[in-house]
């Protein structure tokens, strides 16, 4: 049963990647998925710095934004952002590889609520995100 729950959250992380173009452009690489959690991990590209010299605070929030969706639609219900937050807590570079690890704190029948780290190549915290969720009760895929 396990096992099969298993291949089922893979199934449709694999999915949702596929139909992920932005995902794609970030260079999103889903390295686990298990129910109600994803990791995954990027690398910063020139393109994606500022003004400033650093990353785009988007940069951060979309890589953490990937996580939140892969691990809160996982179980095949169709769920979607119903109000997020991030902090950032360091400055993130080009070259930088950047990693976010998304927990879930909460799994309701019509919502769910989601912690997300993201982390630098020197395993310093970089941004804090945390979303909540609304359950369509929709497949994504068909079992």
């Amino acid at each position: 049963m396990q096992n099969n729950k298993s291949q089922l959250n893979q199934q449709v992380v694999d999915h949702m990647i596929q139909q992920d173009a932005f995902s794609q452009w970030l260079g999103v690489e889903v390295l686990e998925v298990r129910e109600g959690y994803s990791r995954i991990k990027m690398q910063v590209r020139e393109e994606m710095v500022n003004g400033f010299g650093i990353a785009h605070g988007g940069i951060s929030f979309s890589l953490a934004d990937s996580a939140f969706a892969f691990a809160c639609n996982n179980r095949n219900n169709l769920s979607v952002a119903l109000d997020v937050a991030i902090s950032f807590i360091k400055a993130v570079h080009s070259g930088d590889t950047l990693w976010a690890e998304a927990k879930e704190i909460h799994n309701g029948r019509s919502t769910g609520v989601y912690l997300i780290t993201v982390i630098n190549q020197l395993n310093e915290e970089v941004a804090l995100f945390k979303g909540t969720c609304f359950r369509t009760g929709k497949n994504l895929i068909n079992k």
